[in-house]
């Protein structure tokens, strides 16, 4: 259930984000060109519109200074131009003479008085200036009155224009942007939702096809190749449903294999007390016949348990080692002492070659069980009448190698790839003649395997086997 609502609460997430970004990519772009469009039309009007009045003032100071306009404001000519140009372009002109006095003020409001401004100073130095103010609403500009002749400043035409219509214009535009936004905002939101549910649909096909596999039904596969991530996905999902399938199938086969130990010891041990109590007055040699038997099954049952506890205790911590410094060959010497009177019962030789002092930081305990194991499987499964074992000792700067060679039965090459696996029997029933759990190459691989080492095995049926192992002398913490 937990991941059922992941999963929706995933699509749910990722439709929401994929409409978030669509709608923040159509909308915010059009938002942003909105106000570029607007800006750039309302400076390159006031630009076009302060163009046309320097012109006409340009004129008009020129028709000033050749008809001496500034001695006599009183000539109808240059009035009637002036207040053209004040009703075309929505203004207000004053010309100013060289005394700073204004002489001429269509609104009739200044007229005769000083004028002293930072523009009309400028343009006394034969410069001319325009300002837009755009709180105000207006365009003003100074034009310097010269004499066409000697270049001399007369005086200054100064000209203010009203940027109402620019407004307005602007105003308009605004609108009809905002109105063409708005539509594409909705349209961005449609498009979004629909686009959003179609990018995610291959993930919903993927969410109910995992929840099918979950209970058991539909494919056992995800094909979902709509695009290269729901591609990519499935086949990790696969891998994923392969290794978990490959792990139930183990865990299931390990279940029955311990089933099938366990309780084979115990209907041996059933079969020998049935047959006790069935006869009447059995003799005591029979008594004690058969109680040997069922103490060599316990005793069998009591190995498999043993062996299967160390298992689990390896599976669980590779944190629980305990690395000490140890001398591997006083470690090979003690290990061969204890297998000597095995060794010697079956009359095997049993040989060590060290080629060179070892210490090596190792879990003793542990790793006395996987060379042990090792040893005295080369010696049990050597029944050769001049059978041998011998165990060689090296190593280099970085790793020591254990070799353990015998000339016993050998294990068949289809059998090689399997050696390590729990309760696999090369000879099932030569390994219970001899006590075999199946449990013990398992066991040391797993050993060897927390010491960050590695094992191999070779041989040749009939002929023999070669186990070689190789452990770092310092211990690599995972």
């Amino acid at each position: 259930m937990k991941s059922k609502k992941k999963l929706r609460s995933f699509l749910k997430s990722l439709r929401f984000r994929l409409i978030v970004v669509l709608v923040i990519f159509g909308i915010v772009p059009g938002f942003a060109l909105r106000i570029g469009l607007l800006r750039a039309y309302e400076s390159r009007a006031v630009a076009n519109r302060t163009i046309d009045i320097l012109s006409q003032a340009k004129i008009l100071s020129d028709q000033i200074a050749n008809n001496g306009y500034l001695e006599d404001v009183s000539q109808e000519s240059i009035n009637s131009k002036v207040e053209l140009i004040c009703n075309i372009y929505d203004g207000r002109i004053l010309v100013v003479d060289n005394t700073f006095h204004i002489i001429k003020d269509t609104y009739d409001l200044d007229t005769s008085k000083i004028i002293i401004s930072e523009e009309v100073a400028t343009s006394f130095q034969g410069k001319e200036s325009s300002k837009y103010d755009s709180l105000n609403r207006y365009i003003q500009l100074t034009m310097p009155i010269r004499n066409v002749e000697t270049q001399q400043i007369l005086g200054v035409l100064l000209v203010s224009v009203s940027t109402d219509n620019v407004r307005d214009s602007l105003a308009y535009l605004k609108n009809v942007a905002l109105i063409i936004q708005l539509c594409v905002a909705i349209l961005s939101v449609v498009c979004a939702i629909i686009t959003a549910s179609h990018v995610a649909r291959p993930f919903g096909r993927m969410k109910r096809s995992i929840e099918d596999i979950q209970i058991g039904y539909g494919e056992d596969m995800l094909m979902i190749d709509n695009y290269s991530e729901t591609e990519e996905i499935s086949a990790n999902i696969n891998a994923m449903l392969k290794n978990m399938k490959v792990l139930d199938e183990s865990r299931q086969e390990f279940v029955s294999n311990v089933s099938h130990e366990l309780k084979t010891p115990l209907t041996s041990m059933k079969v020998l007390a049935d047959s006790l109590t069935a006869q009447e007055g059995a003799p005591v040699e029979l008594y004690q016949e058969f109680m040997v038997d069922i103490a060599s099954e316990i005793e069998r049952e009591n190995k498999i348990i043993t062996d299967l506890l160390s298992l689990v205790k390896m599976d669980k911590a590779a944190d629980s080692i305990n690395i000490s410094s140890v001398n591997v060959n006083e470690l090979l010497e003690l290990i061969m002492k204890r297998l000597m009177p095995i060794a010697e019962k079956q009359k095997i030789e049993l040989v060590l070659e060290s080629f060179r002092p070892v210490t090596a930081e190792i879990d003793e305990t542990k790793m006395s069980l996987a060379l042990t194991n090792l040893i005295e499987n080369a010696v049990k499964y050597n029944d050769k009448p001049d059978g041998w074992v011998h165990v060689s000792l090296n190593a280099d700067h970085q790793y020591f190698y254990v070799k353990v060679e015998d000339n016993g039965i050998g294990i068949p090459e289809e059998s090689l790839d399997h050696i390590y696996e729990r309760f696999y029997r090369v000879d099932k029933s030569h390994s219970r003649e001899i006590g075999g759990t199946g449990l013990g190459l398992a066991i040391t691989r797993n050993v060897i395997l927390m010491h960050r080492g590695a094992i191999k095995a070779f041989s040749t049926e009939g002929e023999g086997t070669i186990f070689t192992v190789r452990i770092p002398l310092k211990y690599i913490a995972g």
